[in-house]
Formats: structure tokens, sequence, C-alpha cells
């Protein structure tokens, strides 16, 4: 049978993981496991984490302060590839409940054809609730610069709703990774298109936060301007 393991970093979520975990676990996912990466939340997240590590297969890595995305899910999987029970899938999604529990399932299914899967909100059938002008048009610019600077087929690559496959991820030499925020999504998508593994997007419906604040700031645009003109000259992948 195959394993899944679903990462999930977390900074100020103590509301919205309890509802997360109970969602992914009613799925009712064979061989599921969760990792929470937690950046000493200073409202308590890591503490209810580890209460349910207690009521299910969930595995918390507290991190002592906040280090940025990026490094939450390169710690993650470092941890997951070195571990001898290594998953056949690694799935990555917000803990801000923006991104729908029931996809996953979808994004299993699409495993036997691709590496990667995207949770894309610029396909067919794929749409963004709740947000605003501005926070649109940055996301839509940003997406385009991407493409167009890095040659890149596909539509969404900001979003960070993923399904890797082992082998997949395995390949992304983690040590060499850039970026610490969002622009994290854009160089493992890259570096995966880059490798010849197969990327496919499904749509999705993302949802803007109903509790807690939004990460998304100023410096998060910046990073991905520049790392995604470094990324386009630099040769290695």
């Amino acid at each position: 049978m195959t394993s899944v393991v679903i990462v999930t970093p977390t900074y100020n979520e103590r509301e919205n993981l309890r509802i997360l975990v109970a969602e992914i676990f009613a799925l009712g996912i064979p061989n599921l496991q969760v990792v929470v990466v937690d950046d000493n939340s200073p409202d308590g997240t890591g503490a209810v984490a580890d209460e349910l590590g207690v009521q299910h297969p969930l595995t918390v890595i507290h991190r002592s302060e906040k280090q940025g995305l990026g490094t939450a899910y390169v710690d993650a999987f470092k941890r997951i590839l070195a571990s001898p029970d290594a998953p056949d899938f690694i799935v990555q999604m917000d803990a801000d409940l923006s991104h729908d529990s029931a996809v996953i399932a979808t994004m299993l299914a699409r495993m036997g054809e691709c590496d990667l899967v995207l949770g894309s909100r610029y396909v067919p059938g794929g749409k963004i609730e709740n947000w605003d002008f501005f926070r649109k048009l940055v996301s839509r610019f940003g997406n385009i610069y991407a493409r167009w600077m890095l040659w890149l087929p596909q539509r969404d690559l900001t979003g960070g709703f993923k399904c890797w496959r082992y082998h997949a991820l395995e390949r992304l030499d983690l040590d060499s990774l850039s970026s610490v925020g969002y622009n994290f999504q854009i160089e493992t998508t890259y570096r995966a298109h880059k490798n010849g593994f197969r990327v496919c997007e499904i749509p999705i419906t993302f949802v803007e936060r109903k509790r807690g604040v939004s990460k998304f700031n100023l410096g998060i645009i910046l990073e991905s301007f520049w790392k995604v003109l470094l990324l386009r000259w630099t040769r290695s992948v």
C-alpha cells in the first residue's frame, strides 16, 4: 500500500490547525501521516500540535524562531527523506484553511501520471475567493513574470498546495535551495521541471483565511522578483 505524508508549516495558527487536522484525517486515506513545522508561535500553536500528535499520527518539528516558509519545508523534507519508512507521496499545504483538504484525494489520483501535482488557481476551473484587487493583481503579475522569465508552461507557480512523488522531491538538492519565503514554491517547481519530471496542474479554489493574519508582505514580493532573476541566470538545478 502507498503511504502519504502531509507537511504544513505553522506560525500563529492555533485555531486553524485543529480544524485542518480533523479535516485531513476525516478523509480516511490509508497510511497517512502529518508533519507540522512550528516556528515557536506566540499563540501556542506548537502546544496544540503536540496535543494533536497524541490523538493522530502527527509529528511536530519545533523551531526556535520564525525562519521562513521555505526553510520550514526544507527541514521537514530532510527528515522525511532520511526516514527509513519514507512515504511514496509528500503533500505540502497551508495551515490557514485556504486549501481544501478534499483536494488531496484528487492529487493522489493523478500521481500515476505525474511526479508533481500543483493545485492551481489559474487553470480552467480554478479560482480565488475573498482577495482584494491589489492582491489578485500582484499574484497574476508574479505568475506571468515567473513563467516568462523561467520559460515554464505551468500557470500557477506561486501556489503552496502541491503533491510530490518521493523520487522527484529527492532530486531537489534541498541544501542548495535559496528561497526563504513564498518564492520557494517557484524555485521547487522550476527545478522539478528542469530535471525532466512530469508536472501537472489541477484546478483548486483558494479561499482567503478567515482566522489569523496573512503572512503576505512587501518583502515576499521583492524576494520573488529578484530570486526569479537569479534562477533565470543560474544554470545548475
